[in-house]
């Protein structure tokens, strides 16, 4: 009789949580496997066409294939630099130095801010006339630069500009580090090594699992980037910002192709598991667990 009721309770506790990857997750990924072989702009009948979605896709559709060069050149660009930044920083904030915890607070505060108003103050700030950028550039005697007009630099200005938001990611590195054992770091200084050493054989290998979430966790969130790039140039100029979920989201919404776009949506899915799954192939040879035996 107990057993049967620790069962019971044990289904009971578990029923929210199937219950929610069962209509959140399970439901809406079998309707998107299926409207993909479907041709529907939402308003006329849906008509079967099987793979035509996908044959369009990967042989007609040259905005497919541009999209997925941006996708991947930005989150290329993006992810290193972003974790960079955020460890460096992390390592500064995590010194002990008067006032600390007021700086950890200016660096974690814009990613308090909603990533549309973010957006609309660095569209003012990339502004070619009167932006805060071309302003330096112009008092340093520098040729000011079309951030966002030129196709050669609205990736760059886009990667930038993702450097706002690395709050998150330095509270987390932040986290490592305190969790890092001091007297591994004292026993490197009486050895004589210097800030290199203490970095190279203590710092980053016990950061390593906390680098392997934050590369997982960026390489996600750069393959489904959006919000910026729709606000600032709609994909422009010359589709050269024209990401992966924005070519998704125009052929959904811009182009009434509901079909097509749940075909874009489950390549975009078997793409970011494919990445996934290398990133953690991986972490075999270089990320370091605590106990490990290897």
């Amino acid at each position: 009789m107990t057993f049967r009721k620790d069962t019971l309770w044990g289904w009971l506790f578990c029923l929210p949580l199937a219950l929610g990857l069962t209509i959140w997750v399970a439901f809406p990924l079998g309707v998107a496997v299926v409207m993909s072989l479907f041709q529907w702009n939402m308003i006329s009948p849906a008509k079967f066409i099987g793979l035509g979605n996908y044959v369009f896709m990967f042989f007609t559709d040259h905005l497919f294939w541009q999209s997925l060069y941006v996708m991947a050149l930005y989150t290329v660009l993006s992810v290193p630099l972003q974790l960079i930044v955020a460890f460096g920083l992390a390592l500064l904030l995590n010194t002990k130095a008067k006032g600390m915890g007021i700086f950890r607070t200016i660096f974690y505060l814009p990613s308090l801010i909603p990533v549309v108003v973010s957006t609309a103050l660095w569209l003012w700030m990339f502004n070619p006339q009167y932006g805060y950028f071309n302003l330096i550039l112009d008092t340093l005697g520098l040729p000011t630069q079309e951030w966002l007009s030129s196709p050669d630099m609205v990736i760059p200005s886009l990667v930038l500009m993702s450097l706002w938001s690395v709050g998150n990611i330095v509270i987390i590195f932040l986290a490592g580090l305190q969790g890092i054992p001091k007297e591994l770091e004292e026993a490197t200084q009486v050895d004589g090594g210097n800030a290199w050493h203490r970095l190279r054989h203590v710092i980053l290998p016990f950061m390593s699992p906390v680098i392997f979430y934050n590369l997982v966790m960026g390489v996600i969130a750069g393959l489904q980037v959006f919000t910026q790039p729709y606000i600032m140039t709609n994909g422009g100029p010359a589709n050269a910002s024209l990401t992966y979920v924005l070519h998704l989201y125009k052929q959904a919404f811009q182009f009434s192709k509901m079909g097509y776009a749940n075909a874009l949506a489950l390549v975009l899915l078997v793409l970011t598991i494919v990445l996934s799954l290398v990133v953690f192939k991986s972490s075999d040879k270089w990320v370091y667990y605590e106990g490990d035996k290897k």
